[in-house]
C-alpha cells in the first residue's frame, strides 16, 4: 500500500483546484470556451506575443484545443464576479530534472496590473513547488511585459530558443529564490 501511495505522491498533480483571495483556478474543460474565448477576444492582449492573432476565433481554438490536450491546462475565475478571467497551464514536466514550465497564461486587461497574475503566479508556483525545484517560464522575446514581469517576481533569464514562432527567452524561478511572491 504505501508502495503505491508513495509512487502517487511523488507525481505532479498538473490540474489541481486551487483558490486565493481574488481567483480561483481549475481543470479547463470543454465547456470554458465561450467565456475564455471572450476573455481572449482583445487584440491588444496579443500584441507582444508570438501569436498576435490569438484574438481571432480560429487560432484561439487551437489554443483552446492545445489545452485541452495537455491535460494541464486552467480557467482562471474571479471569485467575486464569477466570470471567467483568463487561462494558464503547466507543461514540460520533467520528475528528473525536477522542473516544471508555467506558460499558455494571459488574464483579461481588465485584470492587468498585478496582484491577479500575481495571485495565480503564486498558486501556481506553491503547488509546483511541492514536487519541483525549479518552474520556467517560455517568453517572447518582444513581449516586454511578461519580461519585465518575470524580473519583477525573481525569474532568472537562463537561455533562448528558436520555435519556429520566433525567440522565447527562458527564465527560471528556483524554489529558493521565489520567496517574495510566495509571500
Amino acid at each position: 500500500m504505501c508502495l503505491i501511495n508513495c509512487v502517487v505522491e511523488k507525481i505532479m498533480q498538473l490540474q489541481p483546484t486551487l483558490s486565493g483571495e481574488l481567483i480561483i483556478i481549475r481543470p479547463l474543460r470543454s465547456d470554458d470556451f465561450e467565456p475564455l474565448y471572450q476573455a481572449a477576444s482583445d487584440p491588444l492582449i496579443w500584441e507582444l506575443h508570438p501569436e498576435p492573432l490569438r484574438y481571432t476565433r480560429s487560432v484561439f481554438q487551437k489554443y483552446f484545443d492545445g489545452g485541452i490536450a495537455s491535460k494541464g491546462a486552467f480557467a482562471v475565475i474571479d471569485l467575486k464576479t464569477g466570470d471567467t478571467i483568463g487561462s494558464s497551464r503547466y507543461t514540460d514536466y520533467n520528475p528528473i530534472e525536477k522542473t516544471v514550465e508555467i506558460g499558455y497564461t494571459f488574464l483579461a486587461r481588465k485584470y492587468w496590473g498585478g496582484k491577479y497574475n500575481r495571485e495565480l503566479k503564486r498558486l501556481m508556483l506553491e503547488h509546483a513547488y511541492k514536487w519541483v525545484d525549479a518552474v520556467r517560464f517560455f517568453v517572447g522575446d518582444k513581449n516586454f511585459r511578461s519580461q519585465a514581469a518575470q524580473k519583477k517576481i525573481g525569474s532568472v533569464l537562463i537561455g533562448s530558443i528558436e520555435d519556429g514562432r520566433g525567440v522565447s527567452l527562458i527564465f527560471e524561478l528556483s524554489k529558493a529564490n521565489a520567496s517574495s511572491i510566495l509571500i
